[in-house]
């Protein structure tokens, strides 16, 4: 799996989205493998019919009928949303907030991603069986350094820690991948995917940066 986040940065504002997702989705084809977009909330209908899974950057723990200004679970569903990231490391939330939205996202048939800040982390949730545990120290993110070169006994030991609890759930390296190289670590070291964001986001040529990332995948 390799999920590019577009968190809130202003090279993918308005109908910059649509174009960018168009790339993507040409890429994908060209590799063939599964690449995942995951928009602000408020483009994602203006890319979700395509042909590549999108993710929500962001879901609640609330409900369907008279709730105002949550991300509910079941609307993103409806809205052909594959599914959601859940506690990134800029957008964190409790352990009880986490305990049902893995599971519920699993009940819709939707895609969890978990991200967690350290080993501990992804040991203790792992177990919750979300989809993927995507492994992303804060202190890397946005830094231009991979973790896969800065720690990489971080995702050897996440990637057993992830094995151990013996179901479905994949790991996930992100934070600081800015080139092929870093993602060829990553998965040497033991990662089933990546998460990136500005590496990819606010390179100069989305298309030359995301086709180095695939290739390396492929």
């Amino acid at each position: 799996m390799f999920i590019i986040n577009c968190k809130n940065y202003e090279e993918i504002a308005g109908d910059k989205i649509i174009k960018f997702v168009k790339i993507v989705e040409k890429i994908s084809k060209k590799y063939k493998i599964k690449i995942a977009v995951s928009p602000p909330h408020h483009l994602i209908g203006l890319v979700s019919k395509g042909f590549i899974p999108i993710l929500a950057q962001h879901v609640d723990v609330s409900k369907v009928g008279s709730t105002t200004g949550f991300v509910v679970p079941e609307l993103l569903k409806k809205s052909r949303v594959s599914g959601s990231l859940i506690n990134h490391s800029e957008h964190r939330i409790s352990s009880k907030e986490i305990a049902f939205l893995v599971p519920k996202l699993r009940e819709l048939k939707m895609i969890s991603v978990l991200c967690v800040k350290d080993v501990a982390e992804a040991k203790k949730y792992a177990k919750l069986n979300p989809d993927y545990v995507a492994i992303e120290p804060s202190e890397l993110i946005g830094s231009g350094k991979a973790v896969s070169k800065e720690k990489p006994d971080l995702i050897i030991k996440a990637a057993y820690a992830v094995k151990n609890a013996k179901n479905k759930t994949k790991l996930l390296c992100g934070a600081g991948i800015v080139s092929g190289e870093d993602v060829s670590a990553a998965l040497e070291l033991g990662s089933k995917g990546i998460l990136v964001a500005s590496g990819i986001i606010k390179a100069k040529s989305w298309t030359k940066v995301i086709d180095e990332f695939a290739k390396a995948m492929s």
